[in-house]
């Protein structure tokens, strides 16, 4: 991965040359962005440029062609490491670590550094179970920066979502990081900081990657996808600055998933009809948990859109001909009154859901309420 290859980011690209170039850089960083963002390209770049064997002084890039590039490209370099959420599959049925998953990581991020928890539990065939970074890693990562980088300058050590750190793995990396193995670095790559312990937070220098612009994602998808111009801003504008969730639905078949799931749990939710919901919940339970969630975040995101769309058309200017239709009518009934209701409902039932509530359960009692929350 070259810093060419990631769209714009500009600022964060620039700063981070500069600390190679001025031999500043710091034994832990951490890349904090939201998901489907730059964190992990940008950190897969930096871990190139750093270990590039035919970089000039003043370069703006690794070259990509010389062996550690291609090795790094590849995923393949013997001094860059990752540690990531896994979990037990039918591929692998018992102690679950990162070490075992590497040949599907490379396929995952080979194929697109802009994906998710959710892309990465599916790839990996977790179904309904939800990944983390368990106790039994905290071993492994010792093991792992306890031998010298073995032919480049530096080793790298890249932790994907380490907010999802058991209390183990958290205080070994935490030691890690007050004690720094020689020409060791590590890169954390978090979608939601604030779930760090302060004590990892304190000893990190931070590096902010911002959403993807509209104009970002939308030149993106016309370029290396060749999605028609207007279909691209659409979904751009949709995309609220993820480029992976703007890779996913690029497909027109692929946008309407959730949405019609939605639209279908509006009308159950508001005429009340239980059998209906009892039914509906059956189709929500069989999504698996951590499509529930994001289907979830999705519908947190449609309905601030359909708020939006109440209060002024022209702050959603770029709508699915198949959704406007939806959000016009449904923007009569969502309003200032009920907006936080609404909300607050969503959000309590995502956060029920990840902590592995009955599904049945939390999608009948939100429906419920939903139901008398668009009443009001």
């Amino acid at each position: 991965m070259t810093f060419a290859a990631i769209p714009n980011q500009t600022a964060v690209k620039q700063l981070l040359r500069q600390s190679v170039q001025r031999q500043h850089v710091a034994h832990a960083q951490l890349f904090r962005g939201q998901e489907g963002g730059a964190a992990l390209a940008l950190a897969l770049a930096y871990a190139q440029f750093l270990n590039c064997e035919a970089r000039a002084a003043d370069a703006d890039d690794s070259c990509g062609h010389c062996p550690a590039c291609t090795k790094i490209a590849k995923l393949a370099h013997p001094d860059l490491n990752f540690i990531m959420p896994v979990t037990t599959t039918k591929s692998v049925a018992k102690d679950a670590v990162s070490s075992k998953f590497m040949a599907e990581w490379r396929t995952f991020v080979l194929d697109n550094p802009y994906q998710g928890l959710n892309d990465w539990m599916q790839h990996i065939g977790a179904e309904n179970k939800q990944g983390n970074i368990s106790k039994d890693e905290a071993v492994q990562i010792l093991k792992l920066v306890s031998l010298k980088a073995f032919e480049a300058r530096f080793k790298i050590v890249i932790l994907w979502l380490p907010e999802l750190m058991h209390p183990a793995a958290a205080n070994a990396v935490l030691k890690l990081l007050e004690e720094p193995p020689p020409a060791t670095i590590f890169l954390l790559v978090s979608h939601a900081p604030e779930q760090l312990l302060p004590t990892i937070i304190s000893r990190v220098q931070p590096v902010v990657v911002r959403p993807f612009s509209e104009d970002d994602i939308t030149a993106y998808l016309r370029d290396a996808y060749h999605v028609p111009e207007v279909k691209a801003r659409q979904v751009a504008q949709l995309a609220e600055g993820s480029l992976g969730a703007a890779i996913a639905s690029r497909d027109a078949n692929a946008d309407h998933d959730y949405f019609e799931f939605f639209v279908k749990w509006m009308r159950q939710s508001y005429s009340q009809k239980a059998a209906d919901i009892l039914k509906h919940s059956d189709e929500f339970q069989k999504l698996g948990r951590e499509n529930q969630k994001e289907l979830l975040s999705y519908s947190l995101g449609l309905l601030r859109k359909v708020l939006l769309f109440g209060i002024d058309p022209k702050f959603i200017p770029h709508l699915p001909a198949a959704e406007q239709d939806f959000v016009t009518k449904f923007s009569k009934l969502v309003t200032p009154r009920n907006a936080d209701l609404l909300t607050k409902e969503l959000t309590d039932a995502h956060y029920h859901i990840e902590r592995n509530a009955n599904a049945k359960m939390v999608f009948v009692d939100s429906s419920l309420r939903m139901g008398g929350f668009l009443r009001v």
